[in-house]
């Protein structure tokens, strides 16, 4: 019998926490009767790996990949002196997916011939003209449309943290991470035609404090060579630097840069929830507000009442406004933070990696997706037992909806952040 692929899944960027925690949602998703239902995967960064290997229905590989992985294979740390101009780390992610799972090009040419479409997003970087609008900076690729190896370049080029690596080529464009412009690509799932339910992960980073704990090394070993003028110059800047880093300022350009990306991403993941939660509330109220006036007006308009409600509608159905070219798309959300598990890969010499601690990440992604399925009865031969109701007949008949499905409502589960008081929400 032929399902029919009415599911999207939407993942967010968050570095190997994210792809660990979202491997978990993953596995729980698929024991699920909605896993043959997907049919599009809109991943950013972390969630663009992920994706890649959920939309090949590969999640095996990938946990087997991901508890062997190491932070030197994804992120290697490059000479002090070479930083300046190749940035802080080499990204070796593309040489070690290559190794253990296949060339990336080869997954991308797979992906083209999937039932599930997967689209990731990347930042422009180009130095020329990017346009106006919403999208100005933003690259969307889709594993229908584009070239498998334009494709290839995209999903890594949507992984390349920027304040680790240097852009990468995708096609004629110059990209980086695409967590700069949006990091969570929920809109698109609610502009994609024919779907009728979002199941999405968050991951809410819990940064870890900057250090500048190099500066100190790099001017003692100066000093001793307090003859040369140059040289003391940068000792003496080195100090301030120093001094800077200790009343919480940002020690350094590098610095500045890092948590200016923090606020970037951050910000742009709740602006996304926000327009997809306004805009569902809007469309919820519009449509009671055409019914509730429908009724009052045949009730009280006498013999007139029934054409005077068919006047009403047919002006509510002429109305524009923006929010009326997205529809009422129920979602399932999540949402949760590494904590004091938290991996990292951005420091210079991270601890290793424990097989304990990913276990744990993975097992804490399917928790908070399981958390919501027994509610919301979605596993196989499961009774319906809802835990939000949304009157579809009644939105299907007013804003003429599909309402061919149960009824899904806007179940956001939360895992706060437990650590970092500094990272942002």
């Amino acid at each position: 019998m032929r399902v029919e692929r009415d599911v999207a899944v939407v993942l967010s960027g968050g570095a190997v926490n994210g792809v660990l925690m979202e491997l978990g949602f993953l596995k729980r998703l698929r024991e699920t009767e909605l896993w043959p239902r997907i049919g599009w995967i809109y991943g950013t960064s972390a969630g663009a790996l992920a994706g890649t290997m959920a939309a090949l229905d590969r999640l095996d590989e990938l946990e087997d990949f991901m508890l062997r992985l190491q932070a030197e294979e994804t992120f290697r740390p490059h000479s002090l002196w070479r930083l300046p101009l190749l940035g802080s780390h080499d990204y070796r992610l593309p040489e070690t997916i290559a190794e253990r799972l296949g060339g990336i090009r080869d997954l991308a040419r797979a992906l083209a011939t999937s039932p599930v479409e997967l689209v990731v997003v990347a930042t422009d970087v180009t130095d020329d003209a990017h346009g106006g609008g919403v999208h100005a900076y933003e690259l969307v690729y889709s594993s229908r449309s584009t070239e498998p190896e334009t494709m290839a370049e995209a999903m890594l080029g949507s992984a390349a943290i920027s304040a680790l690596v240097l852009p990468r080529r995708i096609g004629d464009r110059i990209a980086t991470d695409g967590s700069w412009v949006r990091n969570f690509p929920l809109g698109h799932a609610y502009q994609q035609p024919g779907v009728e339910l979002i199941v999405s992960f968050r991951y809410v980073p819990t940064y870890p404090r900057l250090t500048a704990g190099w500066l100190p090394t790099l001017r003692r070993r100066l000093e001793r060579f307090p003859k040369l003028p140059p040289l003391r110059a940068l000792v003496a800047e080195l100090r301030e630097a120093e001094e800077r880093e200790a009343r919480g300022e940002p020690a350094h350009w590098g610095d500045m840069i890092v948590r200016l990306m923090r606020v970037t991403v951050q910000q742009n993941t709740l602006l996304e929830e926000r327009v997809a939660e306004d805009t569902d509330q809007a469309l919820a109220e519009l449509a009671a507000l055409r019914e509730d006036v429908a009724q009052i007006v045949r009730r009280e308009g006498g013999r007139r009442g029934e054409r005077l409600a068919r006047a009403v509608d047919a002006r509510f159905a002429a109305a524009e406004f923006p929010f009326l070219e997205s529809r009422l798309i129920p979602r399932i959300g999540v949402r949760g933070s590494a904590g004091t598990l938290s991996l990292e890969t951005s420091l210079r010499a991270p601890p290793p990696w424990t097989v304990e601690a990913k276990r744990a990440l993975i097992d804490r992604g399917y928790a908070l997706l399981d958390d919501v399925l027994p509610d919301r009865a979605l596993s196989p031969g499961e009774p319906a037992r809802p835990r939000a109701e949304v009157d579809r007949d009644t939105i299907g008949r007013i804003l003429a909806l599909p309402t061919d499905h149960e009824p899904a409502g806007d179940l956001d589960t939360a895992e706060e952040p437990v650590d970092d008081p500094s990272a942002a929400a």
